[in-house]
């Protein structure tokens, strides 16, 4: 194993930074797997996961654990805009730039291109690519595998991460400068998993995707020895068709008590929009269909229109 500096930056304001990066596993060709997280400095979720997987596979390989093996390479990038992870920043300090809309990048470019160019060099070529992220500051995503225009492997692969929910989605314009994007022209299969929401930590999240990238090394036989545990259930798949977004009326303030991955009937109620100052129930949020709830807004003051909560239903 060695942990390496991927990127070595100097910063105009501050001392010269790094992007550290581990490289676990046989060190001949190509990596196996890639991780990548904090590619927006808020997503703390992804970080934390992917430092902890490391920490664990480095134990592996030093013998901490005498019934795994490590098989295969492994290449684990946790913290890409690690200058926005260390001001508790989304985006690159010194230009507010979104380091997830750089790519591919641009080897004499700006500081975010040179990064982003350096990020896809590491990861093109390996056989399985997984990006991490969360949603934003007032949102809270159910724990997914996203698939974006997804081949037939990689929808069949998406069940190994063990996870509740698959959503697949369509590539929009939009996403074409991201590095699942860029990832799509390399030979392989890619996949982003979504977690819970960006600004703090979601233990019960962090402890139920860590177990899904272990029994996912296990699976593909990179890490051998995994003893992998029958899922709860099967992984429900949804397409873009399948998703339900419930926005709020009027502004105020959202109140709900309802937690993700639990499934909801058509016209239950989910929620209030209170009055911001004198308390009164301004409008009752109710499922328009039965379906699992998905995705929840956390921040409790929002304007009209905002995304209140995502249902995806078994059916389009």
């Amino acid at each position: 194993m060695s942990s390496r500096d991927l990127v070595l930056m100097t910063a105009p304001l501050r001392e010269d930074f790094t992007i550290p990066c581990h490289e676990l596993g046989p060190a001949a060709g190509n990596p196996a797997v890639s991780f990548v997280s904090g590619l927006h400095g808020d997503e703390i979720n992804g970080i934390y996961i992917l430092a902890r997987l490391a920490d664990f596979l480095t134990a592996v390989e030093g013998g901490g654990y005498p019934k795994l093996r490590l098989a295969q390479r492994v290449l684990i990038i946790p913290a890409v805009n690690v200058l926005g992870t260390n001001t508790l920043r989304r985006a690159w300090p010194f230009d507010q730039s979104d380091q997830n809309r750089m790519f591919p990048g641009n080897q004499m470019g700006e500081t975010t291109q040179r990064i982003a160019y350096t990020v896809l060099e590491a990861t093109k070529k390996s056989a399985y690519r997984v990006d991490l992220h969360s949603s934003n500051l007032y949102f809270e995503e159910l724990p997914q595998v996203r698939l974006y225009d997804p081949t037939p492997e990689e929808r069949e692969t998406a069940h190994l991460f063990g996870l509740s929910a698959i959503m697949e989605r369509s590539v929009s314009p939009v996403f074409t400068t991201t590095l699942m994007y860029s990832w799509k022209y390399w030979p392989g299969q890619s996949f982003l998993l979504q977690i819970g929401q960006a600004g703090s930590i979601q233990l019960p999240h962090c402890q139920q995707v860590f177990r899904g990238l272990v029994s996912f090394l296990g699976r593909i036989g990179v890490l051998e020895g995994v003893e992998v545990a029958e899922a709860d259930q099967e992984a429900l798949y949804f397409t873009r068709e399948c998703s339900v977004r419930i926005y709020a009326d009027r502004a105020g303030m959202f109140v709900s008590d309802k937690s993700l991955g639990g499934w909801v009937s058509k016209g239950q109620e989910l929620g209030y929009i209170y009055d911001s100052f004198n308390g009164n129930v301004r409008t009752r949020v109710t499922a328009p269909v039965a379906g699992l709830l998905t995705g929840i807004r956390r921040q409790p003051m929002l304007f009209e229109g905002d995304l209140l909560m995502r249902i995806c239903t078994r059916t389009p």
